[in-house]
């Protein structure tokens, strides 16, 4: 089966962050919005659903639950970026690379 560049792309992108959520949890608690109940749970799943959802793209049986699993998955955690806009100086990031980002999840949705 050979599959779309861009399906090869997508599938790389969700399981190498979802990854990352099980490499450094620190990271990605940093910029939890406050008020969230079992940071540390939400990262883990969000993870493990970035991970699933990406290899459920390869099979074209699981193609369709992943895409809407996945799309789920990125308005779920929008408000994570825009909380590190909030606090990119905390974080040490320039404005400028975050508002550059939010775009970016609409995109992939």
């Amino acid at each position: 089966m050979k599959l779309p560049w861009s399906l090869v792309v997508l599938t790389l992108l969700f399981t190498g962050a979802g990854t990352l959520h099980f490499l450094t949890p620190g990271a990605y608690l940093r910029v939890m919005p406050p008020g969230l109940p079992a940071p540390a749970l939400l990262v883990a799943a969000s993870g493990a659903a970035e991970i699933l959802g990406g290899l459920g793209l390869l099979l074209p049986a699981t193609r369709r639950a992943a895409t809407w699993g996945l799309l789920a998955l990125l308005a779920a955690v929008f408000p994570a970026n825009v909380y590190m806009l909030q606090i990119h100086e905390q974080l040490h990031l320039p404005a400028w690379a975050l508002w550059l980002r939010l775009p970016l999840q609409p995109l992939l949705m």
